[in-house]
């Protein structure tokens, strides 16, 4: 048996993430580790592409959120599994997948040792350009805003707190006009401030975003925020509870796939990642493609 790691390097400073994973391999007979570094020009899918032609059994991301997208959309369809070593700030799709962020070599073991499941992967295309996965959610607008003006050396000191900061600094953006279907059946037509569409529910501190959303449901998950009369405060309240009331401030639908169409491009993001803007977007679940190790 033989592991590969893609390792994020400027999120494992000062951790011995290579000590862990050599002894635990080591302890239990698995061959020699293969480690493969990302970088700035390739965040991770190049590195998955060389430990799946390497023949390695599991392959173990080390990083964030984007880190774990870049390998997952290299593995999904390939019947080999991943593992995650939650790094990063968010590590939304550990959290959603019950792993313990904060203990470094629990999540290592898991990785080499854990048992197998199947997961959902979502495939989608801004403005008509090439496909790409996400696993956690993606979002037009407000959410995006937030991921483009989130300060880095904060987040660096203050971790998931610095987006509380950024969301405070774009409370005022302009609403736009969006048409959404889901399932090819129009669904919202009007002003909005955030698009969201999420595979799994939960962000850090334990909230449930989307509710009741499950990562091997075979649905998507689609939230749409247009703040009313009330405000933000409407806004708050809706996700309280959970879109139960009439005020159209949050809204929540489901389905296997989903279309947005804005009148002007405005943030995108994937998995926390901004990737620009766009105008149109669309996603399509593809129901337990990628083998997790957990």
């Amino acid at each position: 048996m033989r592991a590969a790691v893609v390792i994020n390097p400027s999120k494992s400073a000062g951790r011995d993430i290579r000590g862990i994973v050599a002894r635990l391999g080591s302890r239990h007979g698995w061959e020699e580790v293969l480690w493969l570094e990302t970088t700035a020009e390739d965040p991770g899918a190049g590195q998955a592409r060389e430990a799946l032609a390497a023949g390695v059994d599991v392959v173990i991301a080390a990083g964030g959120d984007g880190t774990v997208r870049c390998v997952a959309e290299v593995l999904a369809g390939t019947g080999t599994a991943m593992g995650l070593v939650p790094l990063g700030t968010g590590n939304l799709l550990a959290r959603n997948l019950g792993v313990n962020v904060a203990d470094v070599e629990g999540a290592a073991e898991a990785a080499l040792l854990g048992q197998e499941r199947k997961i959902d992967v979502v495939r989608s295309s801004r403005d008509g350009g090439p496909e790409q996965v996400f696993l956690v959610m993606a979002g037009l607008g407000f959410d995006a805003s937030v991921m483009a003006s989130t300060d880095s050396q904060l987040k660096d000191k203050v971790g998931w707190l610095a987006y509380v900061d950024a969301a405070i600094r774009n409370l005022q953006g302009r609403p736009i006009k969006a048409k959404i279907s889901v399932a090819g059946e129009p669904v919202v037509s009007r002003r909005v401030r955030s698009v969201m569409v999420g595979n799994c529910g939960r962000i850090q501190g334990g909230v449930e975003i989307f509710p009741g959303a499950a990562v091997d449901d075979g649905i998507l998950d689609l939230m749409v925020v247009a703040p009313g009369k009330l405000g933000w405060f409407g806004v708050i309240a809706g996700v309280i509870g959970k879109g139960r009331s009439k005020d159209t401030s949050v809204e929540y639908f489901r389905g296997t796939s989903v279309e947005v169409g804005l009148d002007e491009p405005d943030d995108f993001q994937l998995d926390g990642d901004h990737e620009g803007k766009a105008s149109t977007f669309t996603a399509r679940v593809d129901p337990g493609a990628l083998l997790v190790r957990v």
